[in-house]
């Protein structure tokens, strides 16, 4: 794993349709960044058009198998062709310009097909690193833990045979990898997404952080951002903020942004920092923008004085 990993969700035209040279020009700069990078898609992503881009983007920078690790996150796969001018089904107004519908395909049969199909879409390059798709909304819209068991046994079997190097989980809700743990899911890795971050990192999740490290799981944060509240926007962790409701996260942003401020530091740079602090190996970044590839780079080096930490209020 690289201390940034690249999330490609921009690729599949995730709240705006993104031009191919711009998609092409992203991929050229992972590798500006990292000698290997690693980037995380997944099925869902576009209804598979972040993989097929990747694919593409790829071959047009003349690049091989194995010149990076591709990470894709399995349980969705396109169900058919959208007509013009129809918006597709599986989320409605988050994704731009696209040609295919998707559907949810979580089991032990269906996550081999969208292995199957995320395969044919990269366009001969390998899926590296496998993980079951959101998870914890599967469980919340009433699917079956068996469902997610069973889909487990078949991304282990794929490792067992080489055509996965790694298997993990990705989830925004944490007690829902340590249900799976708890279950004797064994990962190779595991990302956390929301949670912890600067805003929210309770000790529970703390803890259980320790004993993944311990036991030789590679951890990734992701949404290290809250969504880019902590940033100053007006979402927090995917929903509207709520300056009454979410009154006391107000307050924790005001002082965060201005001590920031105060010893002249990039806002982005400590909340970043803030996971490797907690023993996390990497932290997963998002951009639509190529020149910003770097910057996010840039932040697996960059270190906030002692004192920053201190008067924050955090170890």
């Amino acid at each position: 794993m690289t201390p940034v990993i690249f999330g490609t969700s921009c690729l599949g035209n995730l709240y705006g349709e993104v031009p191919f040279e711009t998609k092409i020009a992203i991929a050229a700069e992972w590798f500006k960044a990292f000698k290997r990078p690693v980037i995380d898609s997944a099925g869902k992503y576009g209804a598979g058009l972040s993989l097929e881009c990747i694919g593409k983007a790829l071959k047009a920078l003349g690049k091989k198998p194995g010149d990076l690790v591709i990470s894709v996150k399995l349980g969705w796969r396109r169900s058919r062709r959208l007509a013009p001018g129809e918006e597709e089904t599986f989320e409605p107004g988050a994704w731009k310009g696209l040609e295919y519908d998707a559907m949810q395909d979580i089991s032990s049969a269906g996550i081999l097909r969208c292995h199957e199909e995320a395969k044919a879409l990269l366009g001969g390059y390998p899926i590296d690193l496998v993980s079951v798709h959101d998870p914890d909304e599967y469980l919340a819209a009433g699917g079956r833990l068996d469902d997610i068991l069973g889909a487990y046994e078949s991304l282990f079997s794929l490792k067992a045979i080489g055509e996965a190097e790694g298997v993990g989980i990705g989830s925004k809700d944490w007690r829902v990898i340590k249900r799976l743990w708890d279950e004797g899911v064994l990962f190779d890795w595991a990302m956390f997404a929301c949670q912890p971050t600067l805003l929210v990192h309770p000790p529970e999740l703390l803890e259980f952080v320790k004993e993944l490290k311990a036991a030789g799981v590679a951890l990734i944060d992701s949404a290290v951002f809250n969504g880019g509240f902590l940033m100053g926007e007006k979402y927090l962790d995917y929903r509207l903020a709520d300056p009454v409701k979410d009154a006391a996260a107000f307050a924790f942003r005001d002082k965060y942004l201005a001590l920031c401020r105060e010893y002249g530091l990039d806002p982005a740079a400590p909340a970043v920092e803030y996971a490797y602090r907690l023993g996390f190996g990497s932290v997963a970044l998002n951009t639509a923008s190529p020149r910003l590839i770097a910057r996010n780079a840039s932040y697996a080096t960059a270190h906030a004085p002692l004192e920053f930490w201190e008067r924050l209020g955090l170890p």
